[in-house]
């Protein structure tokens, strides 16, 4: 990673990101409500959270691409409105949909971004970066959907950025793919860089991030590492069922069951959370058996982000 930039050193700051009170409405809608976030320097940040709960209205806040109806934003040190053409050559920037000419090549796509910026590698040097050596020569309409985000990536990374933002760098992918752009990252993080994502897979993020921050509603409602927010839930298994007529089993019977830590109710389906799958199990089902009940969907998993928000919410993060 080369760290020539054009305003001071990108490790002078401990934050990359910072805002304070951030705001922004749309008529009667409130995107982001009141928002605090800090970015340190050569993290992985995730701002998780469902459609609609503010995440992109905020990361395009801090890219510059949006101003804000109140709040301080920080960039590098630096400032939107005052120092802009400084903090575009630091800054490398994947959007949620990014659209290229059909008709023009991966190689002239990217050597149209280099063209932008003062410095950064050679376009050959960024497309063995993203593994698209050998689609140098092909149209952008020819690629199939992983290899566009690459080059959507590629793109972001034309001036060796300080700071990298992603938005929903990976939805549609097929596995190899995302494994693919997780690898990219990774050796983006190993350079020295910085990276803002938001992303709505857990794995995703507990994989990627340094720390994560959840975002409901435009207010940030859960920050630490990913272990960190699962180890608030005080369990490290979830039992998930629905009985077949639909019925609720009593919360305080379920709460007596071994190893239960917590009950959680969500759309008719019931979660416990527990410390030791081997006997809240046995127990759950013998109290069914008791009760004369029958499942309709059972299901156990390691405890989760996932489990983290509905926790905070009632809801569940991909709930529209």
């Amino acid at each position: 990673m080369c760290h020539n930039s054009l305003v001071g050193d990108p490790h002078a700051h401990p934050n990359a990101a910072r805002c304070r009170g951030l705001k922004k409405r749309y008529g009667k809608v409130v995107a982001v409500d009141g928002l605090d976030l800090d970015v340190r320097t050569g993290e992985c940040f995730g701002l998780l959270g469902p459609n609609g709960a503010g995440k992109t209205t905020t990361i395009e806040i801090l890219e510059g691409l949006l101003k804000p109806d109140a709040g301080e934003v920080e960039i590098l040190g630096l400032r939107w409105g005052v120092d802009d053409q400084a903090l575009r050559q630091r800054l490398g920037i994947q959007l949620q949909d990014t659209q290229f000419s059909d008709k023009l090549t991966v190689a002239e796509v990217v050597r149209l971004f280099r063209s932008f910026y003062l410095r950064g590698p050679s376009v050959n040097d960024v497309l063995a970066m993203v593994e698209l050596e050998s689609k140098r020569g092909s149209w952008v309409s020819k690629l199939s959907g992983g290899q566009k985000q690459r080059l959507a990536v590629a793109c972001a990374l034309v001036n060796e950025p300080d700071l990298l933002f992603l938005d929903e760098p990976t939805t549609g992918l097929d596995p190899q793919s995302r494994r693919q752009l997780w690898s990219l990252l990774e050796q983006f993080r190993q350079r020295g860089g910085t990276i803002v994502l938001t992303t709505h897979y857990m794995d995703e993020a507990e994989t990627l991030c340094d720390r994560v921050g959840i975002v409901d509603r435009g207010r940030m409602i859960a920050l630490g590492t990913p272990r960190e927010l699962i180890s608030t839930l005080g369990a490290e298994h979830v039992i998930e069922f629905e009985l077949e007529d639909g019925a609720l089993l009593d919360s305080g019977m379920l709460k007596q069951l071994p190893g239960v830590q917590d009950v959680r109710r969500v759309d008719g389906s019931t979660s416990l959370h527990v410390s030791e799958l081997h006997t809240s199990v046995p127990a759950l089902l013998a109290t069914l058996e008791r009760e004369h009940r029958n499942l309709s969907r059972f299901a156990t998993h390691h405890a989760s982000l996932e489990d983290v928000f509905v926790a905070h919410t009632g809801r569940h993060l991909r709930d529209e």
